[in-house]
């Protein structure tokens, strides 16, 4: 996967499939600005509120590079499939595609507790400049266990098997997937700021070995486990991760 120059947005991006890329990172005299809200909106007046943002932040639309989203539940593959063509004409819409080609890294997973009633906005991330020479801010879309590229029932990984040992087969598929995204970006581990797990099922037998080991240098961080279902229906275990300096809360 080929890094591709957001032309106007100040950022690199992985091309992924139609509905998110895989992952972004800014380019030179830019980072990348992660925002959180402290009460999600409805997706659609989600993108109201981040064009607000963008314009107080004097930044375009374009800058725009990640999202993420909450959804009631997880949707079967044809339910995902009609969502993201509703998505996706947003990000069409206010002209962020390449080429054709969705530039926007994404994260959307099912709460177990308290979802919301429709898809709402979580948080955000947009390109802003920064002084000096540091280095480059990246955030890595949420993946589960598909392969890159694949959008069936039949792709998922350890299919139905929900016991441990189904669960590391699932958690070390998706922790390949974060590395080769991570270094498709031309970052590594120690650059990680925000690892996040989303599992309704037990990260005690998985935290220690599958994933502190693995980051190494970045396990100083901890993990964020989120108690919630990736968005489609039979997958169970999804990942993303950022390397941000700075992190914003909104409202």
């Amino acid at each position: 996967m080929p890094l591709t120059d957001h032309p106007s947005g100040n950022y690199r991006f992985l091309p992924g499939i139609a509905p998110y890329s895989c992952g972004v990172v800014s380019s030179p005299g830019f980072e990348i600005i992660h925002v959180t809200l402290q009460r999600p909106v409805a997706y659609r007046e989600g993108f109201e509120k981040i064009a607000e943002y963008l314009v107080a932040e004097v930044r375009p639309k374009a800058a725009l590079c990640a999202i993420e989203l909450r959804s009631p539940r997880p949707f079967s593959f044809q339910g995902f499939a009609d969502f993201n063509a509703e998505y996706a004409d947003i990000l069409q819409r206010w002209g962020l595609f390449v080429d054709g080609v969705n530039p926007v890294a994404r994260t959307n997973v099912a709460p177990m507790i308290n979802p919301p009633n429709e898809p709402a906005l979580f948080g955000f991330s947009f390109t802003r400049p920064c002084p000096g020479n540091t280095p480059p801010t990246f955030v890595v879309a949420g993946a589960g266990e598909l392969p890159e590229g694949i959008l069936s029932r039949e792709g998922i990984v350890a299919l139905g098997d929900t016991s441990p040992a189904g669960l590391v087969i699932k958690a070390r598929f998706v922790m390949d997937l974060m590395e080769t995204r991570l270094r498709g970006l031309g970052a590594d581990w120690p650059l990680v700021s925000t690892v996040n797990v989303y599992t309704a099922h037990s990260l005690t037998p998985l935290l220690p070995e599958i994933i502190l080991r693995r980051i190494g240098p970045a396990s100083i961080h901890g993990t964020t486990w989120h108690f919630s279902q990736p968005p489609i229906a039979e997958i169970e275990y999804e990942m993303d991760l950022r390397g941000i300096r700075t992190e914003l809360r909104e409202g």
